[in-house]
């Protein structure tokens, strides 16, 4: 993911979000943590796994070094303030300033199935779900690489 990354800039914001997938059975949920970068609208750091502090902090460790000091927004969920520190900020979505994750989440239901909420098509395996994943951020990233 970090060859098709635009340069940071001072002046980035991250907003990080979490949506909910599951593999073989509902009783299986797999949470995908994402940190999309607002001015190139790529996503800098993903995650997929429980909506832990832990799985949290594996989406922190993802970010890479230059968009590290950028300020970072999201949801309410408490893991966001106990990882990202002073430099976060906790809003509700009228607010609008998490609106770009909130729109890469539902693009990312539109564009893969095993993703949408009610549906036939699911991954069969963790693996293939993080895989499908990874091909589908890296080839969103491109899209909207400058």
């Amino acid at each position: 993911m970090g060859t098709t990354l635009t340069p940071a800039q001072p002046e980035d914001v991250l907003e990080l979000d979490e949506l909910w997938s599951f593999v073989q059975c509902k009783a299986s949920t797999c949470w995908v943590w994402a940190a999309l970068c607002r001015r190139t609208r790529q996503v800098v750091s993903w995650f997929a796994s429980d909506r832990s502090a832990d799985s949290c902090r594996q989406l922190w460790d993802g970010i890479p070094q230059a968009y590290r000091c950028a300020h970072t927004y999201s949801d309410f969920w408490q893991a966001y303030q106990r990882v990202f520190g002073e430099d976060h900020q906790s809003v509700g979505k009228e607010t609008g300033e998490t609106a770009h994750i909130e729109r890469w989440n539902n693009t990312l239901r539109q564009r893969l199935a095993r993703f949408v909420r009610k549906s036939l098509s699911f991954s069969k395996n963790d693996r293939f779900h993080r895989i499908a994943l990874q091909l589908f951020i890296h080839e969103y990233n491109l899209e909207h690489a400058s």
